[in-house]
């Protein structure tokens, strides 16, 4: 009898039927094959296609048990793992989750016989923390995945970050609190002065005060027989250059090294008392997008991006990661500033024209600065730390 066609009521009623968890016992494992009733059911084990299957089962039934309860095992540690993580639940409901799905391998396909069997299996294979209560069978999953250390490594470094500025001060107080302690309980171990007790007042006190005498080496003068003047070196006589002799004329390359030399010297300079001047100076603002530079919290955040979306204080922020969307509060001295493409626009946060925006035109990358444009047309320069690329959209 030919297939009824896809949209045709019957195949629609047929699917409709079909939908949903059906009885297990006209389920045929083997096969893979779920059966409306028990006529079906009969049907299909009579089917050559059946006996096929079973003939290749009973040639090697253990290779099927074993694969069917391997994949077994792996989907409900995979649903165990990844809804209820490492908390404690009970296996039932973890077990009602894996056959809501409809085709999964059923547990009398598998080596075990009832649910009760597989949880002491878990068990003793160190799988689960398993315990009985009165209410069932609980299970708590074990992860030891190294996945999950890096992220309590995270986590722990993240927590590091989060002390605030009162906390770092009552610290460094409490420490200066013991070390004071510890002076003064070596001051009390030291000998201290005490006053002067005479025996009588006519006593008269003496003090004898003697110069140290120190002993002078003498060494015997040596003589020779070849006499005095036999090693003696001749004096080579020094001839003085004449005060008004011209110094020998430097050459072209040496002229260029100095050049060289000075101009690094004076940009040197330069940017020490640019950087003394603008070291305490708050650049830090709602929406700039910087970039991570501390080791601190790890390869995951090191030299990534992200938006400032909070200030908590002129140098404290809360920034989120544009890859994972990770919130991380940072102080300004862990970010830098992120400089555009040309032709892009950025903030200024440093000077006379902080919180307004100009148009990258080049990007100076020997002299680490920016050439830019201002909104009226103006050219100027400034270093890299002084402009930042900026969120338009928030």
């Amino acid at each position: 009898m030919p297939k009824h066609d896809f949209l045709t009521p019957k195949a629609i009623s047929n699917r409709i039927k079909s939908k949903g968890l059906q009885k297990l016992r006209w389920y045929c494992q083997m096969c893979q094959k779920q059966c409306r009733d028990e006529n079906g059911f009969k049907c299909h084990t009579m089917s050559e296609a059946h006996q096929r299957q079973m003939m290749l089962v009973g040639e090697n039934p253990g290779k099927y048990l074993g694969g069917f309860s391997s994949e077994f095992l792996r989907d409900f540690l995979d649903i165990l793992k990844r809804r209820f993580g490492t908390k404690r639940v009970r296996a039932n409901q973890v077990y009602q989750e894996y056959i809501a799905f409809k085709e999964h391998i059923h547990m009398n396909a598998t080596k075990w016989s009832s649910l009760t069997g597989f949880v002491n299996f878990l068990g003793r294979e160190g799988f689960c923390h398993v315990d009985e209560t009165p209410k069932g069978w609980f299970i708590q999953y074990i992860d030891r995945d190294t996945e999950a250390a890096r992220k309590a490594e995270a986590m722990k470094a993240k927590h590091k970050m989060d002390l605030t500025d009162e906390e770092r001060n009552n610290r460094f107080i409490q420490r200066q609190m013991e070390l004071d302690a510890q002076a003064a309980a070596n001051d009390d171990n030291k000998p201290k002065p005490t006053e002067l007790v005479r025996q009588s007042e006519e006593e008269k006190i003496t003090l004898s005060l003697q110069p140290v005498q120190t002993k002078k080496l003498v060494v015997p003068p040596t003589t020779s027989a070849l006499g005095d003047s036999a090693f003696k070196i001749p004096a080579i006589p020094t001839v003085a250059k004449p005060r008004n002799e011209k110094s020998k004329p430097k050459s072209a390359l040496q002229e260029i090294m100095e050049e060289g030399l000075a101009s690094k010297k004076a940009k040197l300079s330069h940017e020490v008392v640019k950087k003394e001047e603008c070291d305490d100076e708050p650049w830090l603002m709602e929406n700039l997008i910087v970039k991570v530079i501390t080791k601190r919290l790890g390869d995951r955040f090191y030299k990534k991006k992200g938006v400032v979306t909070e200030l908590l204080t002129p140098y404290v922020c809360i920034v989120e990661m544009l890859e994972d969307g990770t919130k991380i509060k940072l102080d300004s001295i862990h970010v830098e500033t992120v400089i555009p493409n040309p032709g892009k626009d950025v903030m200024i946060v440093k000077g006379d024209r902080r919180c307004s925006t100009a148009t990258v035109e080049s990007i100076e990358v020997d002299k680490f600065r920016v050439s830019l444009t201002s909104r009226e047309g103006n050219a100027f320069s400034l270093p890299y730390e002084d402009v930042c690329k900026f969120d338009s959209i928030s």
